[in-house]
């Protein structure tokens, strides 16, 4: 298999950082006015939704209230040294920021940590939170029952394919296909007419990290049963579930992909940066037929993103991700989503709240909405027709918000989630067959939940 990197290399890049933070500013607690807010940067120079956003609600922050200074400490990482670069930060006073920007996905790992505050406090006095919809919710609620976290929006995932290519490989323009096969079969025929594009991209292996697991690996599995329970965690018995059918076929789909070289090169598969280059060369230069991918694609096609793209909606169509067979409901598709979060040792935290309700005023929570391409977790904004028409595609994938699902984000998840890129990353290189795969997750998923599950 492709090395990927060593955890002390990544643990050494995070002490960098906080002894860069503590050198600058000696933590969060230097300055009660002062506000430092931590989010992740985008690693593409030509990305800047966030900067740009978050650059904005600084300036009507600090406009309303007076002699307070927000300080933003961006961290320029992929997801999976974002990460570990910020729970380093939050161990320590000294380095802790006062607010963070956190995946839905790690909140769990993170308050059994003891890293992150509870805001249910907060929360009761702010009647805006009224607006936000339950599944968000619960998305930023601890095992313990509070929150932790408010939420920013969500996604949705879906095919995304090329007009023009399915038109020269003599595919239908408007496509929908109905079980795993029709997918397969579009891709083998796009490689068949079209043998100088990729046919099919699927997010695979430890490199990419949870696109892996949710982009792809998840969006197959939740659609392998009737959608009706959990195939990774039984909620009853609070197991996890351990590699049956479902987990072995889905398996057997991305080993197809790579096998039958339907996807990219197996190296450019692996490559951590392989996302961009299908947001930025792949699709928009008409090299790929179809892509597994999120809803928030477009933010790279924006003006002044470096990646102009406004012909997109033009050419690129959208269709639901199938269940397995065509069985009930017919498509399936993961929503997750990024949250604001206070840490338990930020020094300001009830500045930091009242940024956050600065962010989420409906005005703001719509702005940010359509500029990062997210779906809306606010009722008022959802149920605006200009939330609504403000970019191609929003309509479709917020409907899709009536079939998808939710991963189990439990503290055990992060590490479930690895041993679910490692069973991927095996079928895809070839090193392991599926069985040999899901025999390896198994025993990765006993050590990583204390033997805590239930044998399929």
């Amino acid at each position: 298999m492709r090395p990927t990197a060593a955890l002390p290399h990544v643990i050494a890049l995070a002490l960098a950082a906080a002894a860069t933070l503590t050198a600058c500013g000696g933590g969060s607690g230097s300055d009660p006015d002062t506000l430092r807010v931590s989010f992740k940067q985008s690693t593409d120079n030509n990305i800047k939704v966030m900067d740009t956003y978050i650059a904005g609600i600084k300036e009507q922050f600090e406009k309303e209230n007076p002699g307070k200074k927000v300080e933003l400490v961006p961290i320029k990482a992929p997801d999976a040294e974002y990460y570990t670069k910020l729970q380093q930060m939050l161990r320590s006073p000294k380095t802790a920021p006062d607010l963070v920007y956190e995946d839905t996905f790690l909140i769990n790992s993170d308050i059994t940590s003891g890293y992150l505050k509870p805001l249910d406090a907060y929360l009761k006095k702010w009647k805006d939170w009224d607006q936000f919809i339950g599944t968000a919710k619960a998305a930023t609620r601890g095992e313990d029952g509070r929150i932790y976290g408010v939420p920013d929006g969500t996604d949705t995932r879906g095919l995304w394919y090329s007009k023009d290519i399915f038109a020269r490989a003599g595919l239908p323009g408007t496509w929908q296909p109905k079980t795993w096969e029709d997918v397969l079969d579009a891709a083998r025929t796009i490689k068949k007419k079209v043998p100088d594009v990729i046919p099919l991209n699927v997010y695979t292996g430890k490199p990419v990290g949870e696109a892996a697991t949710m982009q792809t690996f998840e969006m197959l599995l939740y659609g392998t049963g009737d959608g009706t329970s959990d195939p990774l965690y039984d909620k009853n018995s609070k197991k996890w579930i351990t590699a049956g059918k479902g987990f072995e076929d889905s398996l057997a789909f991305v080993e197809t992909v790579y096998k039958e070289k339907l996807g990219p090169e197996v190296s450019d598969a692996l490559d951590p940066n392989v996302g961009t280059r299908v947001r930025g060369e792949w699709l928009p230069q008409g090299k790929l037929g179809i892509a597994l991918d999120g809803s928030w694609l477009p933010q790279d096609w924006l003006e002044g993103s470096g990646h102009e793209w406004p012909e997109w909606s033009e050419e690129l169509g959208l269709a639901a991700m199938p269940t397995q067979n065509g069985q009930a409901p017919g498509k399936v598709s993961m929503s997750g989503g990024w949250a604001w979060s206070i840490p338990a040792k930020a020094a300001n935290p009830d500045l930091a709240f009242e940024f956050i309700k600065t962010m989420q005023t409906r005005a703001n929570a719509q702005k940010w909405y359509i500029a990062n391409s997210g779906i809306a977790v606010r009722k008022d904004v959802a149920g605006d027709p200009e939330y609504v028409r403000a970019q191609p595609g929003i309509k479709f994938f917020t409907d899709l918000v009536s079939s998808t699902h939710y991963r189990p984000a439990y503290p055990a998840y992060p590490k479930v989630s690895t041993a679910i890129q490692e069973a991927m990353e095996g079928v895809t290189t070839g090193d392991l067959s599926v069985r040999e795969a899901a025999r390896g997750y198994d025993e990765a998923l006993k050590d990583a939940t204390g033997n805590q599950v239930i044998e399929k």
